[in-house]
């Protein structure tokens, strides 16, 4: 997918903003506050209906705005999309694609698959398992069309079941629960397995190029003990839920682990080689999907130079380029891009108080 025009109107400090990016590397340069990152984060809203960097949506529209409107041109082949939202202050989100007003925000998702780099990034490695969680999911989501709707029973029946344990309720009136929760645990845990073994293939290489004097291991856990029967355990274990108010085990409790040695890769690696670590699993994520579905990715990374030397930043963008995909990368120096790229970008774009101009 490619973005072929974009419309952005009272996005944070943006008032209105109209570029046609390059197919390829696309270089926004600016002072800090200038607007670079929100250009990304317009985006990145675009593709998912949320922000980056606030959970409250209300913050990303321009002040003495009642909305924020983004409007794009997209190609994929031989097919071409448009695809507008708006979001208001009141909370109310309007999507519409090809005309067509969309419901899901899932079908965002999949129109406009995006992959995020930021300096917060490294939430994957040290906020506990729900970003790493989240990162499988993005996959699973991609590559398995049953797993949106599986992932989304597993949710609402462990809503179900918790509500029982907060009341008392005898293991006899969860155990009904406990069937449907096992069949769709089992299909969610099974996509995600599958996943992660395809996403360790890509990981190889990438990994190797970035960090060669390094070996790092990653693995999947469930959310349960493998050599344990679900069914099983949550009979066994229904006596601590009952006591915890919750669902102590299950495919909500999964999470990916990444290990250098005996030690977790956060406590093992530098700031600079946990950055490239992050920059490697959206890498291949990428690149999975297009092997899978022939789809690529649109790659959005926010601050690129910070914490890499220029060998390094070098080795990032040939990675990038080489997926053949839309990259946007923001920096406030354009010349430490430019100067780690044997090219120029297809286009460049310069920041400056929410005004966005392209640079012949």
């Amino acid at each position: 997918m490619i973005i072929q025009q974009l419309h952005v109107e009272s996005f944070r400090n943006i008032h209105s903003a109209q570029l046609s990016p390059g197919n390829g590397l696309n270089l926004i340069y600016g002072h800090n506050g200038s607007g670079k990152t929100s250009l990304l984060e317009a985006i990145h809203f675009l593709g998912l209906g949320r922000s980056f960097r606030s959970h409250l949506a209300q913050r990303v529209i321009q002040e003495g705005e009642d909305k924020l409107q983004l409007f794009s041109r997209l190609a994929a082949g031989d097919e071409e999309h448009k695809l507008g939202l708006r979001r208001f202050r009141n909370g109310d989100t309007e999507v519409r694609m090809d005309g067509e007003r969309i419901k899901k925000l899932s079908l965002l998702a999949e129109a406009l698959p995006i992959q995020l780099i930021t300096p917060e990034s490294f939430a994957l490695l040290f906020e506990g398992p729900k970003a790493r969680r989240q990162f499988i999911d993005w996959g699973a989501f991609h590559s398995d069309p049953s797993f949106y709707l599986n992932w989304m029973n597993v949710r609402r029946i462990l809503k179900q079941r918790n509500q029982l344990l907060r009341d008392k309720a005898s293991y006899q009136q969860i155990a009904f629960w406990d069937k449907e929760f096992l069949r769709y645990s089992t299909a969610v845990t099974e996509i995600r397995k599958h996943y992660v073994d395809s996403l360790n293939e890509q990981l190889k290489g990438i990994i190797g190029g970035f960090l060669p004097q390094v070996e790092v291991r990653v693995s999947f856990t469930q959310g349960w003990d493998s050599k344990t029967d679900f069914a099983e355990l949550l009979q066994t274990q229904y006596e601590r839920d009952l006591a915890m108010g919750f669902t102590v085990s299950g495919p909500h409790k999964a999470d990916l682990r990444l290990r250098v040695g005996t030690l977790p890769a956060q406590d093992a690696l530098s700031r600079g080689q946990l950055k490239l670590l992050v920059c490697a699993l959206r890498i291949a994520q990428g690149k999975l999907l297009q092997q899978q579905l022939n789809k690529n990715s649109i790659y959005l990374v926010d601050d690129l130079p910070s914490e890499l030397d220029k060998q390094h930043r070098k080795l990032l963008l040939q990675e990038l380029v080489e997926t053949n995909a839309q990259v946007f990368v923001t920096a406030i120096d354009p010349a430490a891009i430019s100067d780690s790229l044997n090219f120029p970008p297809d286009r460049t774009f310069r920041v400056e108080r929410g005004e966005v101009k392209v640079i012949e």
